[in-house]
């Protein structure tokens, strides 16, 4: 047989796992991060039915939080031995208990253990789904793959706790836990039946890897700068986040205004995800990180003058810059690691990000403290900047990208 006619028939298996890969990575994305979430329509109602403080509930907030974190380094070395479907479903099987067990919990502390379940579940899924996505979009097609995986998780953030809503106004709240903690054990009976299974790196793979495998030998150092770039930048989201209540609020705008102006900004970001990920593969990641770091700090300084009417309009376009870096950044870490590496720096990636997104708001809120909220935004503004340096230094690495 000739390898042309060889090409001919592995070319559709090829797009049939393409297909798969996408559809597991993306619905993983999807579902979690709308677990992650749902914990915020919760909590008033665990409050009520609980005794709760703030404390308790910040707790909680903070256990599932800190358990992923925590356990995404964990779960890229486990996949290695294991390896992806299992890893993943077991994961996506966890987070579903977790939120049956959190329905039948009789107390604070059972909460406690239940979310912790549930958080350690979560763990695993943005290493390895984003890995997933890299090895099924290997080489140049990976950026944009790896866009829309990133834009699926906020279609879950919005979906999931919205459909919990509908479901809490006609039934009560434990079964409402158990019917979406019974969805996530169905979902990863999906994943593990429907995950590709790779096996040695096919040559069209092969060559399409070779660069950056050749690169990450080459400048070892563009990888912890990459981090460092995700680090500066959910830094940077969630410092703005956090000023940009009592920002409004001066400007004289009434909580439903705030509320509104907060989903201008989730709408723009979860657009910025998708949207950054194709012009990244268009005009290369360092170019895309000058444009979308440098907007964040240019619009972020614009806003704080501006009159309530006029800020409102500018909102979009900040989630569009304060969201879209992150899809080019996920996007350029298959091109700074070998294949073998990739659910492994995925999760040190985002173990740093989330960590970062963690710590900034207590920085930045004593920076608030001693300034005042204008200049700590003018703090968080500048600090952004440092990114755009930093982004000349992958430039030898990522030069084949552009």
């Amino acid at each position: 047989m000739t390898v042309a006619a060889s090409k001919a028939i592995e070319r559709p298996e090829a797009r049939a796992e393409e297909r798969r890969a996408a559809g597991v990575a993306c619905g993983a994305h999807a579902l979690h991060d709308g677990y992650t979430d749902l914990i915020v329509v919760m909590l008033p109602i665990w409050q009520a039915e609980f005794g709760l403080g703030y404390g308790e509930l910040g707790l909680m907030r903070g256990l599932f939080a800190g358990t992923m974190a925590a356990f995404q380094i964990p779960a890229g070395l486990v996949a290695e031995r294991l390896g992806t479907p299992l890893v993943l479903a077991s994961g996506t099987a966890l987070a579903g208990l977790g939120y049956c067990l959190a329905g039948a919990s009789a107390g604070f502390a059972l909460l406690l253990v239940a979310l912790a379940i549930g958080g350690l579940g979560a763990s695993t899924q943005h290493p390895l789904a984003s890995a997933l996505m890299a090895r099924a979009f290997a080489g140049a097609r990976s950026m944009k793959a790896l866009g829309t995986y990133n834009f699926a998780g906020d279609i879950g953030k919005m979906t999931v706790p919205a459909v919990a809503s509908v479901m809490l106004v006609a039934i009560p709240w434990r079964p409402v836990l158990a019917l979406i903690g019974a969805c996530g054990l169905v979902a990863a009976a999906a994943i593990y039946l429907l995950t590709p299974r790779y096996g040695a790196e096919k040559a069209a793979v092969q060559d399409a890897t070779t660069d950056a495998a050749t690169s990450a030998g080459r400048y070892r150092f563009a990888y912890p700068v990459l981090v460092s770039i995700g680090v500066f930048d959910s830094a940077t989201r969630m410092g703005f986040l956090l000023f940009l209540p009592f920002v409004l609020t001066e400007k004289g705008a009434s909580l439903p205004t705030i509320g509104l102006a907060l989903t201008l900004v989730f709408a723009g970001g979860a657009a910025g995800k998708l949207v950054c990920a194709f012009i990244g593969a268009r005009i290369g990641a360092i170019a895309t990180v000058w444009l979308t770091e440098g907007l964040t700090a240019a619009v972020i300084v614009a806003l704080l003058p501006l009159p309530l009417e006029a800020a409102l309009v500018l909102l979009p376009l900040i989630g569009i810059a304060l969201n879209g870096t992150s899809s080019v950044l996920y996007g350029s870490v298959p091109n700074l690691v070998t294949p073998e590496w990739r659910a492994r720096a995925f999760s040190i990636f985002y173990t740093g990000t989330i960590g970062s997104g963690a710590i900034a708001p207590v920085l930045y809120g004593v920076v608030g403290d001693l300034l005042g909220v204008p200049a700590a935004l003018l703090v968080v503004a500048g600090i952004v900047t440092l990114t755009l340096p930093l982004s000349l230094a992958l430039r030898p690495a990522l030069a084949r990208q552009t």
